[in-house]
Formats: structure tokens, C-alpha cells, sequence
């Protein structure tokens, strides 16, 4: 064991000169403009003094990496063993210094942001600032990485695969995205925003052309390959130079296999990191505020997936398609920064109304066929079940579309469905009345929120879950009609703020794919919604108010835990915490991978949140270490296995980048071990130095 008192972080040597080599797309095909262009690019004049105080934060909300069920895939074997990247929430708080009014979004390297993160969110933000941030100006969005920890819903659907609550990833999430609210919020200074707007193909193909080609032609002509390819940058500047950037682009983050066992942020999370840390230098685990913070949100992504082959990935292929289509993204959004772009000004606004989707009357204006219709209790069909077949299936056994035998099963044997509910959820078969589930414990939300941000002339539609590209467009074609705007400057902000699954047209619900079949409440969900956001938009119009609605219940003391936490480490028989089992070689060369083993401890004694789990150390001329990688950076991977009943290995390894500087290298590892008492010590293992030629 080592007491050796870490070194002073500087770690961009290593990665600078392995950002655009090595890399493939970025290597070949970089468009980034050089932090000297990037960062100087001037907006349009009409930006100048439009009057907006804009802050930026980073913080890590990673939760817990090993023996916790992976969000996303729905599968119980798929539990967490270790890390790749670490996952981040970025904020940004923009505020109209003439009204005061302001608004908080956070975008999260998350699966999903459900009702629980929300509601503690806002309680941190009321303790901090009091009825500055509320429910009525913070939008909270998750990017949706197939590959983050699950457990910490309130709601028990979603900790089925992770075998109940998970506390420690749940206080992670939370209290990560509130420390970027409160980094952004410190950040604060005046700005210029500048919006623009581009097109990224080959970055995304639709995954349900079945349910697609059930919309009307005005619907599929806007999208002429069933893609949508709108990629638009809202970019802020200081005094002439970007500071900041969020992009949307509708893409699911399901890059990363079902087979993959380590933590990772996904495509999204790669573009911001590969624009942060590979183009801009930001050093996360530094004090201060970074010159520079990308988010890739999530709009309408609930059809469009990254696989072009319509097959699920494999791992460890998978890494390489995440980064690729990671730089696809970014190059996307970074060749915006060279657009003039439009200068935003005008108001700063918001409202956000719950609706208890499971009890809406529908209007004869919105339901497409001069009727009234009626929302009802949310059920699941059976083709929920099956999954995505192009991303990752579910349960095997069941099939996207028809599904005649559990159908028959659930008609015969499970529940006897009444008129009114067959009504309003044809022509699905109720598979799981998961409504009547909720009545004896919460399994699924039916009371959402739903929000409309304006920033200028931008607006974002806050949905709390997965929009279908032909459904957001009805959404933002219903906002843009009342409120004036351009449909390009009208975005559905999709994962926003709770989780209610899928959102598609009744048109494609009919086809019963995946995503119709996760269409909780039947085949005029997206009407009820169309009606709210027309609310919502007409009250941002006028200046008005509309009644808050009914709230979700605080369900905090009913979350179940049923996996056990970490009862005791020990280190591997004539060991001790911190040895080297397995050490590396004396030589490497730039493209090899280093790999070393530990007599370890579990991870989840410490999150290391903020901080990190090993470090990749180069010596200097005078002796001394310098850290130039640690366990967010792409190129190191941290392995987690339990050896034995108490006794874990770490293995930890660097793929060297291409430019790496010659020297003497090292690998540390920081671990936590818990004796019987529940006491947890730290440690540290460092390897036999190594050289890099």
C-alpha cells in the first residue's frame, strides 16, 4: 500500500497530441475549427448587447460502476463491471438581465432523467436559492446512454434489472446535476447567444420504417429517407469567443452493445467530450470553470438509431462506432461555430403543467378525426417487451408487431380488459395493466410534466420521453403555428424531467413496433399532448398563467432496495490492497495497450465522484509524476471482478495514443476497501514504471 501524496493534475500532453490521430473519422476528416477559430468565430450584430447573462457548469454524476443493472437494454444480466467514461451533467443558466427572468437546463450523461432526480433536484435548488429555480424554469434532459447505472427511479418498472433502489447511484445523479446548476449558476456573466442550423446525414437510419410509412404523406415528405437530420447549435459567446455550445440532434445512444459491461456516456457523450477535453483542453478534475462547455442533447430521437445496419452492436466493437459516431455529431455542431448563425434576443420564459395522462379529454381539433377521445390507464403491449430489435432485444420470446400467443394469454388469463380501456388502447392487446399495477405500488408515472422553454427565438418542447420523429414534428408544427416561429427554431426537448416511454403518431401506435407498443397510454397520447403544448405555447404567447396541475407524489420513502451492499473486501491470500498481480510491460509503442492488475476492492465503497479511479502517470526530467490521463478519458478502461467471495482484481488499462511524448510511464490505482465493521480505508497501487517509445 502507498501513501505517496498525488501528484499536481496536468494531463494535456498525452491527449493533445493523441486527439486527432489515431481516431479514424476525426483523424482523416477533422472540420473542427482550431480553439484560435472556434473560439473567435464572431456572431451577427444583432446579438450584440441583446441583454443575456449566460452560465456554464460541468460536474460528474456517474453513480455506482459495478454489480448494478445497466439502464437501457432491460436486461438482467447486464450488470456494470467497471468504467470506461465517466458520465457529466452540463448546465446552463441563461437569464434576460431586463425582466429577470431566467431558465436552468442541465443535460445529463444519463438513460433517463425519471420523476424521483427531478423532484430532488428541485428540492437542492429551493434549499440553495430559494423560488430562483423551480419547477417552472429548470429543464432537466437526459442524452439516454444505453450504458449508464440504473436504480434510482422511485417508480419500480424501471429497477426491475437492477434488483431494486440503488441509493448511492441515485445521490450521485442528483447531486451532480445540482452541482452543475450551481457551477452555472456562479458562472453567470453577459453573453451573446447565436442559434444556427445544419444537416448531418449517415449518422442515424429510422428503426421502425414499418410504423413510419403509416403517417400521412405531409408527414413523411418533411422527412424524405425517414430521418431527421436537423442538427441545430445554440453557441455562447464572450467579448467574440465561444465559451459554450448545445446541440441537438435526434439520435438514440444505443452505440454501446447490451453485451458491454463498463460504464460509458455513449455517442452523445463522446461528442462533448472529444470537443471539451481532445479540442478545448478542459481538465475536469481542475478548480475553476472551464473555458468551454458542450452539451449533445437529445430531441426526437425515439425511431432514429445510430446502427445503419439495422443490427444490434457487438462489443468491443462497439467502442469504436460509439466514437464514431460521437465525431459525427461533433463535426456537425462544430462547423456551425464557423456559420454566422442568427443573434438571439428577446424574452426569456417558461411554463411547465403536469398532466395526469392517464385521464385526458381530447379535443376534436387535435385528434385528426373531428371526435373526442380519451386517454386511459397506461399498459404495456407485448411488443414492449421484445425491444428494440435493430438496438438491443429485450426479453427473447416476443416479437415487434403481432404477438398472438402472449396476446391470448394476457386476454384469457391475466386480466379481463374493460371496453373503455380496449377502447383507448386499441388496436393493442394489453399485455401488462400496468395502471392497475400502480394501484397497490407506483410501477410507472402517469402524472407528467410537460414544458416549454423559450430563450430568443428559440423553444424548446419539454416531453418526458421518447418522441418518434414524425410525432415531435406535429408537436413543434402545433408550438410554431401560435407562437409564430420558424419550425427549424421549435425543438422537442425529448427525456425531459420524468419518464413515461414512448410518444409516437396514432398512425404509427397502430403498427404496434417497439415504440408503439411503449406508448403507455394509448393511441391518443400524442393528441393529449399536441392539446398541452398549444396550452402551454398560448400562455408563453400572451404572458399568461396556467394552473400548475396535478403534481406526482413524493415517493421517496417507497423505493425498494433488494441487492445487499458491499459487506466486507479482502485482498487475495499472501496479498495486501494495492499489489500488482499482473504487471506491464518494460516497452510499448504508441497504439499498444498497456494492462495492469491489482489486488483490488470493490468500487462501490467510493464513487470517486469528482474524482477519479486510477491515473496514467508520465515522469518528468526532475523525478517527479505528472498525471496526463485518468478513468473519464477514452483511451483507459477500469476493469472490476470479484475474485473469490471477498477479494476483487482491477484491471486497468491505456491504449497508448498515437503522438504520445517517449518517456517513463505508470499506472496508479486508487481503491476503497471495507473491513467487517463497515469501516472504509483507502488505498493506492501503483505499477512498475514502463516506457513508452
Amino acid at each position: 500500500m502507498s501513501t505517496e501524496r498525488r501528484p499536481v493534475r496536468s494531463r494535456r500532453t498525452v491527449l493533445r497530441a493523441g486527439a486527432l490521430t489515431g481516431l479514424g473519422l476525426a483523424g482523416a476528416q477533422a472540420v473542427a475549427p482550431s480553439r484560435a477559430t472556434a473560439a473567435t468565430t464572431a456572431a451577427t450584430p444583432d446579438a450584440r448587447n441583446a441583454g443575456f447573462l449566460v452560465g456554464r457548469g460541468i460536474a460528474d454524476a456517474t453513480g455506482e460502476v459495478a454489480e448494478v443493472g445497466m439502464m437501457g437494454y432491460g436486461r438482467f444480466d447486464q450488470q456494470a463491471a467497471g468504467l470506461h467514461t465517466r458520465l457529466r451533467a452540463r448546465a446552463f443558466v441563461v437569464a434576460d438581465e431586463a425582466s429577470g427572468r431566467r431558465v436552468l437546463l442541465i443535460v445529463a450523461d444519463s438513460p433517463i432523467i425519471f420523476g424521483s432526480v427531478h423532484q430532488a433536484v428541485l428540492r437542492r435548488l429551493a434549499e440553495a436559492y430559494g423560488g430562483l429555480y423551480t419547477e417552472q424554469n429548470v429543464l432537466i434532459t437526459a442524452t439516454h446512454t444505453h450504458a449508464g447505472p440504473g436504480g434510482y427511479s422511485h417508480h419500480l418498472l424501471y429497477n426491475t434489472t437492477t434488483f431494486g433502489f440503488h441509493r448511492k447511484t441515485f445521490e450521485a445523479v442528483a447531486d451532480g446535476l445540482f452541482e452543475a446548476a450551481q457551477r452555472a449558476h456562479d458562472d453567470l456573466a453577459p453573453s451573446e447567444l447565436v442559434l444556427s442550423h445544419g444537416t448531418l446525414s449517415g449518422a442515424s437510419v429510422n428503426r421502425s420504417r414499418t410504423a413510419f410509412d403509416r403517417n400521412p404523406k405531409a408527414d413523411r415528405d418533411h422527412f424524405p429517407d425517414a430521418v431527421d437530420t436537423h442538427t441545430t447549435l445554440l453557441r455562447v459567446e464572450r467579448a467574440g469567443r465561444a465559451v459554450g455550445a448545445v446541440n441537438w440532434f435526434p439520435v438514440h445512444s444505443t452505440s454501446m452493445s447490451g453485451d458491454n459491461r463498463l460504464i460509458s456516456a455513449d455517442n452523445k457523450g463522446y461528442a462533448a467530450y472529444h470537443w471539451e477535453r481532445e479540442v478545448n483542453d478542459v481538465d475536469y478534475l481542475a478548480d475553476g470553470t472551464p473555458a468551454f462547455v458542450s452539451a449533445f442533447a437529445q430531441t426526437n430521437s425515439g425511431d432514429m438509431s445510430p446502427n445503419l445496419d439495422l443490427r444490434p452492436p457487438t462489443t468491443p466493437e462497439d467502442f469504436a462506432a460509439t466514437r464514431a459516431n460521437g465525431l459525427q455529431q461533433y463535426e456537425a455542431a462544430a462547423a456551425q461555430v464557423r456559420q454566422a448563425g442568427t443573434g438571439l434576443s428577446g424574452p426569456v420564459d417558461s411554463r411547465l403543467v403536469y398532466v395526469d395522462l392517464s385521464d385526458v379529454t381530447v379535443r376534436p381539433e387535435f385528434t385528426g378525426d373531428g371526435r373526442t377521445h380519451r386517454t386511459s390507464k397506461p399498459c404495456i403491449g407485448a411488443s414492449m417487451a421484445a425491444g428494440s430489435m435493430e438496438d438491443g432485444p429485450a426479453f427473447p420470446g416476443f416479437e415487434e408487431g403481432e404477438n398472438p400467443f402472449w396476446d391470448a394469454i394476457s386476454d384469457s388469463v391475466i386480466y379481463t380488459v374493460s371496453p373503455e380501456l380496449r377502447q383507448a388502447q386499441a388496436p393493442k392487446d394489453v399485455f401488462v395493466p400496468i395502471g392497475e399495477m400502480n394501484r397497490v405500488y407506483p410501477w410507472v408515472q402517469e402524472r407528467v410534466p410537460v414544458m416549454l422553454v423559450r430563450i430568443g427565438g428559440l423553444y424548446l418542447i419539454g416531453i418526458p420521453g421518447e418522441v418518434t420523429v414524425c410525432a415531435g414534428l406535429r408537436l413543434r408544427r402545433t408550438v410554431a403555428g401560435i407562437v409564430g416561429a420558424d419550425l427549424d427554431d421549435v425543438l422537442v426537448a425529448g427525456y425531459a424531467n420524468a419518464y413515461f416511454h414512448y410518444l409516437t403518431t396514432p398512425e404509427e401506435y397502430d403498427a404496434q413496433q417497439y415504440e408503439g407498443g411503449s406508448t403507455l397510454f394509448g393511441r391518443w397520447q400524442l393528441p393529449a399532448l399536441q392539446q398541452t403544448a398549444a396550452d402551454l405555447a398560448t400562455a408563453l404567447r400572451d404572458g399568461t398563467d396556467l394552473p400548475l396541475g396535478p403534481k406526482p407524489p413524493d415517493l421517496s420513502g417507497k423505493a425498494l432496495s433488494l441487492q445487499p451492499g458491499v459487506v466486507l473486501d479482502a485482498p487475495p491470500l499472501l496479498r495486501k490492497f494495492g499489489d500488482v498481480l499482473v504487471p506491464p510491460r518494460e516497452n510499448y509503442r504508441a497504439g499498444e495497450r498497456v494492462e495492469t492488475v491489482f489486488a483490488g476492492a470493490h468500487p462501490g465503497n467510493d464513487l470517486h465522484r469528482g474524482d477519479t479511479y486510477l491515473e496514467i502517470q508520465h515522469r518528468n526530467a526532475d523525478g517527479s509524476w505528472r498525471t496526463v490521463a485518468d478513468d473519464g478519458d477514452w483511451p483507459t478502461r477500469f476493469h472490476w471482478k470479484r475474485d473469490g467471495i471477498a477479494a476483487s482484481k482491477v484491471t486497468i488499462t491505456w491504449d497508448v495514443p498515437q503522438g504520445t511524448s517517449p518517456g517513463t510511464y505508470r499506472i496508479v490505482y486508487h481503491g476503497d476497501a471495507r473491513s467487517l465493521t463497515g469501516t472504509v480505508t483507502r488505498f493506492t497501487g501503483t505499477s512498475p514504471a514502463f516506457t513508452v517509445r
